[in-house]
């Protein structure tokens, strides 16, 4: 056994004995013989830590159909070491103009952040605050009088970074610009300057087998669309600014972090933006990577659902333009006029704000048929909500613009005909006209100012206060008709002025400010993009919209939708839904829930919100309804033209129009829901100098084909956890 045991130790021995020579002979051939080799390799190679970006998460709509996505791209920026070497072995003003002769000759061109023209004569051009806080700290930071001219400013950058003089005038602005964007980084926190975003991989293998000097690329993301719809809607992504580099640095977000500006993209950051990771690359002096190693993963943001139904919000915005270019046609106007002044595809959206005017109404819809002057159609919006959650289903506001190029023709947007990046289904403010009329008559209805049965002479000319000189009329009057004896559903249906003129005298103004608050009129709806809030006619601030104190005719305008009341197309959809609803009101929130990037986990799931209710009988809400219906399906209807033949379904709706001011051509407003028995849809729509409400109807008729059209459709069903193309 010991003989055994001996054997074996004497093997082991041995083994281990010829390991350390195995090892010996590697380590010497490792450090002696190869040592100096892979010394120079060692030299030769370098190890730099970069930030991975996470992808932004996706945008759908209510269907989960992906709306907005990601794409990868390649940016140039610019390597400060390599171009502007401590030992000044590198002529870097000659290179900056060999890299961007390059750029220019494969046919694209770098971003320039230098807010001075171009050519001489050199003068400043429009800036954002961005822009103008980076010249002003420049200008501090290099002693430039902050009063000199752009032609004394473009003298300093020649000094400071030595521009020869053998540079022409064009030459050495290219070289300022540049070496600007660059040094005034250091001067204000903000994101990486970036020479060319998105550039082609056949520049950058121009770039590289030119052997620049100076240029990373650097790998990120860019939005990609997959709808030439909804911009007002999503917004747009941008790089940071000072002021919100300051709000997401305490969020840990890196520097050149890009963030959404407006639209969904603003207002659900927080779900959309990923987790960054970091990543070291080894590479060779020629810049070959050789090895990649995650330190730590990037994790991308959350993908955002939406109550959009993609699919109406193109027929919503299809059906706008359509009805506006005939309108337009019909008065003369070019409906193939290029809004942004050049050849390409994009349209604009104009500005204007309307202002109401407390004057008589002559039409069913209060529109005066003498004086029309300025009738040129500025700009248009529709919304169509979900009556039962008051979702909207789609935001149109006409005309638009694509947003997978807005960054690009930006500038361009901004000096257009008509203000492109005004939403005017959010933002424009408009008197509602007659489209009021069933909110002054739930208010009678529930105060018991009238009944059901009530009836109401029309006399054309409401006299009760003629001794005061004031004796506003009825539409009808124009032609020395009157409504006769109404009662609350025909003067809907009629849009009879003395009925409303009656039913408001007798309510008055805080009664009737009261039921429009609770309609949600003037008040917001709760959706989380930016929008205005108008404002209901009320004493509190008459005298700031009109500058007078408030009397009783401006009590009887406010009945029938005039004084100082101006909506959005937004608040106006929400109003008809609560109307369809029974008086119930819900929050506008646009959005409908979160998942997780892999779309395996819901992050959020949104409840329907009730903000206001108007309480009343049934029966009330059966009258309004009636009326409403019979706007669309009664001959002497502001509607019947457009519904006569109406088959797919009841609607009930309503019919305004808006006073513009002498010579200006009315706003058309129009809202209905349908079906009457069993609402699901209510939509407003409003045209800049439409005319008239009824103009607008076609709008409606359309986009309520295509809801039922979808409706019926077998793709289109909502199921948990799918995703339909």
């Amino acid at each position: 056994m010991n003989a055994i045991k001996k054997n074996r130790l004497i093997i082991l021995a041995a083994v281990f004995a010829i390991l350390l020579v195995v090892y010996f002979v590697f380590l010497y051939k490792l450090q002696i013989i190869e040592g100096e080799a892979y010394y120079k390799e060692s030299r030769n190679q370098q190890v730099t830590t970069s930030t991975v970006v996470a992808a932004r998460g996706n945008i759908l709509d209510r269907y989960g159909r992906v709306i907005v996505s990601n794409k990868s791209s390649y940016d140039l920026t610019i390597n400060e070491s390599e171009l502007f070497p401590s030992d000044e072995s590198v002529d870097s003003n000659a290179m900056i103009l060999k890299l961007v002769k390059l750029i220019r000759e494969y046919g694209e061109d770098y971003i320039d952040e230098l807010p001075i023209t171009t050519e001489p004569p050199f003068e400043f051009t429009d800036i954002s605050d961005t822009d103008k806080a980076r010249l002003q700290a420049y200008m501090k930071t290099n002693k430039v009088d902050e009063n000199a001219t752009a032609v004394e400013v473009l003298s300093s950058m020649r000094s400071r970074y030595k521009i020869d003089s053998n540079y022409t005038a064009e030459e050495a602005r290219i070289i300022a610009g540049i070496r600007y964007a660059v040094n005034v980084r250091y001067l204000i926190n903000t994101s990486d300057y970036v020479l060319v975003q998105d550039a082609d991989m056949k520049l950058i293998s121009i770039i590289r087998e030119n052997n620049m000097l100076g240029v990373d690329v650097k790998e990120s993301f860019m939005r990609g669309y997959n709808t030439a719809y909804a911009a007002h809607i999503l917004g747009y992504v941008g790089l940071m600014n000072d002021s919100e580099y300051e709000k997401y640095s305490e969020l840990g977000y890196s520097g050149d972090a890009k963030v959404g500006k407006s639209g969904v993209e603003y207002a659900f950051e927080k779900y959309l933006h990923g987790t960054n990771g970091t990543v070291q690359v080894t590479s060779a002096a020629d810049g070959t990577i050789i090895s990649k190693t995650y330190t730590t993963e990037p994790e991308p943001g959350n993908n955002v659902y939406l109550t959009i139904d993609i699919a109406l919000q193109e027929a919503t915005e299809r059906a706008l333009a359509t009805t506006v270019n005939a309108l337009r046609e019909k008065r003369g106007y070019d409906t193939s006029e290029d809004l942004l002044g050049d050849d390409d595809d994009d349209d604009v959206t104009p500005t204007p704000t309307p202002t109401p005017t407390p004057t008589p109404s002559q039409t069913p819809d209060g529109e005066d048929e003498e004086d029309k002057v300025d009738d040129e159609i500025t700009g248009a919006g529709a919304v169509v909500v979900d009556v039962k959650t008051g979702e909207p289903l789609a935001i149109a506001s006409w005309p638009t613009y694509n947003a997978s190029t807005m960054l690009e023709n930006y500038s361009k947007l901004l000096t257009a005909k008509y203000s492109p990046l005004f939403n005017r289904a959010l933002q424009g403010t408009y008197a509602p006209g007659s489209t009021f009329k069933p909110c002054t008559a739930i208010a009678g209805l529930t105060e018991k100012v009238i009944s059901t049965s009530t009836r109401i002479q029309c006399t054309g000319v409401y006299t009760k206060y003629a001794a005061q000189g004031y004796t506003p009329q009825c539409w009808i009057y124009a032609s020395h008709l009157t409504h006769g004896f109404d009662n609350v559903t025909e003067a809907l249906r009629d849009s009879c002025n003395i009925f409303f003129y009656t039913v408001g005298n007798n309510l008055g103004i805080d009664k009737l400010e009261k039921y429009a608050r609770l309609f949600g009129l003037g008040e917001s709806t709760g959706i989380e993009i930016y929008e205005e809030t108008g404002n209901m006619s009320s004493r509190a601030n008459h005298y700031d919209y009109a500058g007078t104190e408030w009397v009783v005719g401006d009590t009887l305008q406010a009945a029938i939708g005039q004084a100082d009341s101006i909506f959005t197309p937004l608040q106006l959809a929400e109003y008809c839904a609560a109307v369809a609803n029974n008086g119930q009101r819900h929050s506008a929130s646009i959005l409908k829930e979160v998942r997780s990037y892999d779309y395996s986990e819901k992050v959020m799931q949104r409840t329907s919100e009730v903000l206001s209710t108007v309480d009343t009988k049934q029966y009330n809400w059966d009258a309004v309804h009636e009326g409403m219906q019979l706007v669309a399906k009664h001959p002497q209807g502001s509607a019947y033209a457009t519904f006569y033949d109406y088959s797919a379904s009841t609607v009930a709706c309503k019919t305004g129009t808006a006073q513009k001011g002498e010579n200006i051509t009315n706003d058309g407003i129009f809202i209905c829901f349908a079906p009457v028995d069993d609402p699901e849809i209510a939509i407003a729509v409003v045209i800049e100098r439409g005319g008239s409400g009824a103009n607008c109807a076609p709008v409606a008729r359309s986009i309520l084909e295509t809801y039922f059209s979808i409706k019926g459709a077998s793709d289109v069903t909502e199921t948990e956890g799918s995703l339909l193309k």
